[in-house]
C-alpha cells in the first residue's frame, strides 16, 4: 500500500501552505497604489438521489466583485523546464482565463556604460529585475486590473520602449522565473509554489542551444557567462529558493504525472476558492498531496475495503480535527513540570456529535479518539416515493440545545438529507450557529442549498467536488459510501 501512495502522489512535496486566508476570507486585497512611476497600466451521496431544492446561486456580478485570481510561482534554474512546465498547466486549464506573466520582462535595462561591458554584467542577480514593477503589475492584476507587461530585447538589452504586452484579469496567474521565490513580498503573492528540478547538465545544454538559437549569441560566451554568474547565483540564490516550494518536480515537463496531479488540484481549489468566498463558514482543510493521495486511493473503485476504511479513516480525523479548532476556547493558565506558567486553552465542553445513518456512522470512532466520553446521537432519514424525504427515526442527547452539535455525514450531494437533519436539530432548541457540519466531500450544490438556508451554520469539508450529475449523484464523488465502508457493496 505504500507504493500505491507513492504513485498516487508522484511529485516531491513539503506541504501545500496554502494562504487559508485566501480560501475563507470574504475580504479582497487593497488596491495596488497608481502604476504612474512604473510604466504598469492599468443530502448525502449515498441516500437515495432526490431532486435539488431551488436555489438561486450568487449572480455572475457578486461572484465576480469577491473573486481573486489564484496565483502560481513557478521557479527552477536556468532552462530546467520552467516555460515548458507553465505551457502544459495552461493547456489542461483551458477552460479557465489563465495567464503567464515571465520575470524575464521585467530585466533592468542596461545603461550605456553596462553595455559596453556587458560580458560583466550578472544577469542572473537579483538586482538584475525590476521586482517593485513586477510587484506593481501583480498586484494590479490581482485586483482585477488589466496591466501593460515590459517587452525585454535580450540581443540589445534594453526595453522596447514603446511595445508592450497587455495582460488582462484572469482566473489563474502563473508567475515564473529564476528568482520569483527570492523576495519574500513576491512569494507572499502565491497561492501555490512550484519548483522545477532539472539536472545540472541537461540545464546547461539547453541554456547552450536557446542562448545561441533565439539571443543570436555564441558557445563560447554562453559557457563563460554560466561559469562566471549563472552557476554562482543558482548556487547562492535560487537553489536556496527551494525550501519555499511547496510542490518539487522532478524532470520538468517530462513529469506528465506531476503535472496532472498539479492541474488537478488547481481545479479543485479554484472551485474552494469561489465558494470560500461567498459563502465565509465554509472551511476546507487545508490540502497537501499526501491529502490528495488519500484522495485518489478512496476514490479508487477498485481499493479493496480494508485499504478504503484506513484511508477514510484517516481523512475524517483530520476533518474532525479541523473542525474542532472551529469551536470556541477559554484561556487557561496552568504550571509546567518546570515549575514555569502557560498561558493556554481550555476546550469546549459543552459539544456532543450527531451522525446520519448510516455513512455518518463512519465517522464515529474519529470523534470518540478527539473527544473522549463525548455523547453522540443518531439521526436517520429516508426517502419516501418521489415527492421528498421523510424523517422517521431520531436518538438525541436530552440536552442536545445546550450544547455545540457536530452533525456528521462523509457526503454532501443535494443537501437536501442534510437541511432535514439540520431543521430538526433546531426544532429541539440547538441555535443555528452552534452547528458544525462535517464530511468528507462536498458538492457545490449542495453548499449553495445548506448554506442559503442556514447562514449562521459551519460546514468543514476535506474537499469541493465538480459538481452532481444528471442522476444527482456527486462527481467525482466516492460511489455509495455506507456501502464501501461497511462492506456492503
Amino acid at each position: 500500500m505504500d507504493a500505491a501512495m507513492e504513485s498516487a502522489v508522484g511529485p516531491h512535496f513539503s506541504g501545500l501552505r496554502l494562504d487559508s486566508r485566501r480560501l475563507s476570507s470574504s475580504s479582497s486585497l487593497p488596491t495596488s497604489p497608481s502604476a504612474a512611476s512604473t510604466g504598469c497600466s492599468n443530502g448525502s451521496g449515498n441516500h437515495a438521489p432526490a431532486k435539488v431544492n431551488g436555489f438561486a446561486p450568487p449572480s455572475p456580478a457578486a461572484e465576480e466583485g469577491s473573486k481573486q485570481p489564484f496565483v502560481i510561482g513557478v521557479s527552477g534554474g536556468t532552462a530546467s523546464g520552467k516555460t515548458t512546465v507553465c505551457d502544459m498547466i495552461i493547456q489542461q486549464l483551458h477552460d479557465h482565463r489563465v495567464v503567464l506573466v515571465n520575470q524575464d520582462s521585467f530585466y533592468r535595462g542596461l545603461t550605456e556604460e553596462e553595455s559596453d561591458r556587458v560580458q560583466d554584467y550578472n544577469f542572473d542577480h537579483p538586482d538584475a529585475f525590476d521586482t517593485e514593477q513586477l510587484l506593481e503589475c501583480m498586484g494590479q492584476l490581482k485586483s482585477g486590473q488589466s496591466v501593460n507587461i515590459p517587452i525585454y530585447d535580450f540581443k540589445n538589452h534594453r526595453r522596447c520602449s514603446e511595445s508592450f504586452r497587455k495582460v488582462n484579469a484572469s482566473d489563474v496567474i502563473i508567475l515564473e522565473g529564476i528568482l520569483v521565490f527570492h523576495d519574500q513580498r513576491v512569494r507572499d503573492l502565491m497561492d501555490m509554489k512550484i519548483f522545477v528540478d532539472t539536472d545540472a547538465d541537461i540545464r546547461l545544454a539547453r541554456r547552450i542551444r536557446r542562448d545561441t538559437v533565439e539571443r543570436g549569441r555564441d558557445v563560447i560566451s554562453v559557457l563563460e557567462q554560466y561559469g562566471r554568474f549563472v552557476k554562482p547565483a543558482f548556487d547562492d540564490f535560487v537553489l536556496p529558493s527551494k525550501k519555499y516550494a511547496d510542490v518539487i518536480i522532478p524532470r520538468g515537463g517530462d513529469n506528465h504525472v506531476a503535472i496532472d496531479l498539479i492541474v488537478q488540484h488547481i481545479r479543485t481549489k479554484l472551485g474552494q476558492h469561489d465558494l470560500c468566498k461567498i459563502y465565509p463558514n465554509v472551511y476546507v482543510v487545508h490540502t497537501t498531496f499526501q491529502i490528495r493521495g488519500m484522495h485518489t486511493l478512496i476514490r479508487d473503485r477498485d481499493i479493496a475495503t480494508p485499504d478504503f476504511v484506513f484511508y477514510s479513516d484517516r481523512l475524517i480525523r483530520l476533518v474532525v480535527e479541523h473542525g474542532l479548532g472551529h469551536l470556541p476556547f477559554t484561556e487557561k493558565q496552568i504550571v509546567t513540570p518546570t515549575g514555569s506558567t502557560y498561558m493556554g486553552v481550555d476546550f469546549c465542553k459543552k459539544l456532543c456529535g450527531v451522525s446520519i445513518v448510516r455513512s455518518g456512522e463512519s465517522m464515529e470512532n474519529a470523534l470518540r479518539a478527539c473527544c473522549k466520553g463525548i455523547k453522540i446521537g443518531k439521526i436517520l432519514i429516508h426517502r419516501v416515493g418521489d415527492n421528498g424525504q421523510q424523517l422517521i427515526y431520531h436518538k438525541l442527547p436530552l440536552d442536545i440545545a445546550e450544547r455545540h452539535v457536530l452533525l456528521m455525514d462523509p457526503v454532501l450531494g443535494t443537501g437536501n438529507s442534510a437541511n432535514q437533519a439540520i431543521e430538526l436539530l433546531i426544532t429541539k432548541g440547538v441555535p443555528e450557529e452552534r452547528i458544525m457540519f462535517l464530511n468528507l466531500i462536498s458538492a457545490p450544490e449542495g453548499v449553495h442549498c445548506v448554506c442559503k438556508r442556514f447562514p449562521r451554520l459551519k460546514i468543514v469539508t476535506s474537499e469541493i467536488e465538480t459538481g452532481l450529475n444528471e442522476e444527482y449523484r456527486v462527481i467525482p464523488g466516492l460511489g455509495e459510501y455506507g456501502d464501501r465502508y461497511f462492506g456492503t457493496d
